[in-house]
């Protein structure tokens, strides 16, 4: 009786703790984005004095010819495109690392495993992308985000490759089915899981991302969402009630997308790592 009080005490304030940590900032975001100039200047969590300025939003919507809206569009497509190339790759990917060995395989997930370590190099990929005239555009964006995310999306469907019995493969070999067949009709089929973890969890870093768009993607012609607070941040420099705006903005399409797929994301990840 005494260890589970301990163990609901400790449950109560790890509640409280994500509160303070993940609410909180929330709601003062969230509050000083309704308040006029000065009020958020105030940077507290008081309500606003006189009224709820919603016509902040409509500002920022429409600044710099309504630049975030197009800001939406380009993150869009550039998470969907990665995702895309993501799922393909690195669902033949781990399905092969796991399926083959050799020396060959062997040398391959080291490399897998050596890009999860090391950071990308910034000057080299410019030099690349500029070379072949993909830098600065949306296509050259989505082969850098998928570059940067294939050993970690790879290792998880390896690890719930392992999960699937081989006999199912024998089995389908048997009865006459060629190898891309019986990966698109039986394998992939049963990868869904961890498929809707790696979109979930990618999409989130990928629409988040502000350091490569900032690299790869520079100048206004192309922003994304997290380089229009960038932008902004001359802009509004003062105005802190128009930059909170921006960020509720460009935070709430990853936090809904979080919230209604978490269990998901933790279901496709333990699944892997129990069975394989």
């Amino acid at each position: 009786m005494k260890k589970k009080r301990s163990y609901l005490l400790l449950d109560i304030v790890t509640v409280c703790s994500a509160l303070v940590i993940f609410i909180v900032p929330f709601y003062f975001m969230l509050i000083n984005s309704l308040k006029n100039r000065r009020e958020a200047g105030l940077m507290n969590l008081s309500w606003p004095l006189d009224t709820l300025h919603f016509e902040n939003y409509a500002q920022v919507i429409s600044a710099q010819r309504f630049m975030i809206v197009r800001a939406f569009f380009n993150s869009v497509i550039i998470t969907a495109g990665s995702i895309v190339l993501l799922i393909l790759i690195c669902s033949l990917g781990g399905y092969i690392l796991q399926r083959v060995s050799g020396k060959l395989m062997s040398g391959i997930n080291l490399m897998i495993l050596t890009g999860l370590m090391l950071p990308p190099a910034i000057l080299p990929t410019i030099w690349v992308m500029n070379f072949i005239g993909i830098y600065r555009s949306i296509f050259g964006m989505i082969l850098v985000e998928t570059a940067l995310h294939i050993p970690f999306c790879t290792m998880l469907y390896r690890g719930f490759t392992a999960s699937i019995p081989r006999e199912m493969e024998e089995a389908a070999y048997v009865d006459g089915c060629g190898s891309w067949y019986m990966f698109a009709r039986i394998i992939f089929p049963l990868l869904l899981p961890v498929t809707a973890t790696i979109t979930v969890l990618q999409s989130v870093a990928i629409f988040n991302d502000f350091v490569n768009p900032l690299y790869f993607l520079p100048g206004s012609r192309n922003p994304t969402v997290q380089l229009t607070l960038y932008n902004f941040m001359g802009m509004y420099e003062s105005s802190w009630n128009l930059l909170f705006a921006d960020v509720i903005l460009i935070t709430i399409p990853p936090l809904i997308l979080f919230i209604f797929f978490n269990r998901k994301i933790v279901s496709g990840i333990t699944a892997g790592a129990i069975k394989g």
